[in-house]
């Protein structure tokens, strides 16, 4: 099953009831931690939530960027700020429990609670569009069999969602990518545009500006389907390698031991947001779904995930390069 279709599963069957967020009283600012740089995946999201959520709490919310070591810095001042709701954290599943498995790191899953889910987005290959190297995803893979290590992919941050696609493209693939680590998606975008790395494995929503301006084309999205907002691009099938179906999850997590009627007040806030014809079309725009939710289907998420992330280090699959 496609992890969109299992994720919307869950949420339609656990939408949370929206209460009044006054009912719980927020006494301070709310910061939202992005572990990464300005311009990929989670920031573009976490800015498109903040304004109506600040509204929606009658507290002022701000975005603080915390880049580097994969997303461990921003998660470690979360998982150790104070659990009354004024910092959370903005992220997917992957520095939270595949990185802890890659990297020393100071915290684990059980260190945060979850308020919910954001929103979904599918990754893709990205190329730039000015003296594209490749013509097509099949060239790409074709040189790369050819010339091991020759090809040059970015990726936002060891641990990451998309550094974790690039790891299972060379698997799925048998090839050997140049693999180089960002601090997170907007300079990687960066370099890939300016020709500094061949290519880059992303999430549409970081890059859906530059593929509909013209600047980068979109080789495949990694997924069995063709993404709707992409509809000319070719899913992974078409390709040649079906079954690998990678994506990405942003959700919201708050220090462990934070209230539970505090989580109930955020959750209740962030479902609302994500319900208003605004917020739904400002994701949609940068390429992502809303997929509001009761805090327990981020939490089903997280645990699987963790579960996955164990086995495969245990099996030695797990590897930081």
């Amino acid at each position: 099953m496609q992890r969109r279709h299992f994720l919307q599963g869950l949420a339609v069957s656990g939408i949370a009831v929206v209460m009044p967020a006054a009912a719980q009283v927020f006494a301070k600012p709310i910061t939202l931690v992005v572990a990464f740089a300005p311009g990929g995946n989670i920031d573009l999201v976490a800015r498109v939530i903040a304004p109506p959520l600040a509204k929606e709490l009658g507290q002022p919310v701000v975005i603080q960027n915390k880049p580097g070591a994969g997303g461990a810095i921003g998660g470690t001042e979360v998982a150790r700020a104070e659990p009354d709701g004024s910092m959370l954290l903005v992220t997917t599943y992957n520095p939270i429990v595949v990185l802890p498995r890659m990297a020393p790191i100071s915290y684990e899953l059980e260190n945060f609670a979850s308020v919910g889910l954001i929103a979904f987005t599918s990754q893709v290959v990205v190329i730039r569009a000015e003296k594209p190297r490749f013509a097509s995803f099949g060239e790409l893979l074709k040189f790369a069999r050819d010339n091991p290590g020759k090809v040059s992919v970015g990726h936002s941050g060891i641990g990451t969602t998309n550094h974790i696609a690039i790891l299972q493209l060379q698997a799925a693939t048998g090839v050997e990518f140049n693999i180089i680590a960002y601090k997170g998606s907007g300079p990687a975008i960066l370099d890939m545009l300016g020709g500094q790395v061949d290519l880059l494995v992303d999430q549409l929503s970081s890059s859906i500006a530059n593929i509909k301006s013209g600047r980068a084309i979109a080789l495949t999205v990694l997924s069995d389907e063709r993404d709707p907002l992409l509809p000319d691009v070719p899913g992974t099938r078409e390709v040649g390698i079906a079954g690998l179906n990678i994506s990405t999850t942003t959700g919201l997590l708050a220090p462990a031991k934070t209230p539970g009627p505090t989580i109930n007040a955020l959750n209740a806030a962030l479902n609302k947001v994500l319900g208003l014809a605004s917020v739904k079309e400002q994701l949609l725009n940068i390429g992502s779904f809303p997929m509001p939710g009761k805090p327990g289907v981020f939490t089903t998420l997280l645990e699987t995930e963790d579960r996955r992330a164990r086995a495969l280090a245990r099996e030695g699959k797990l590897k930081a390069d």
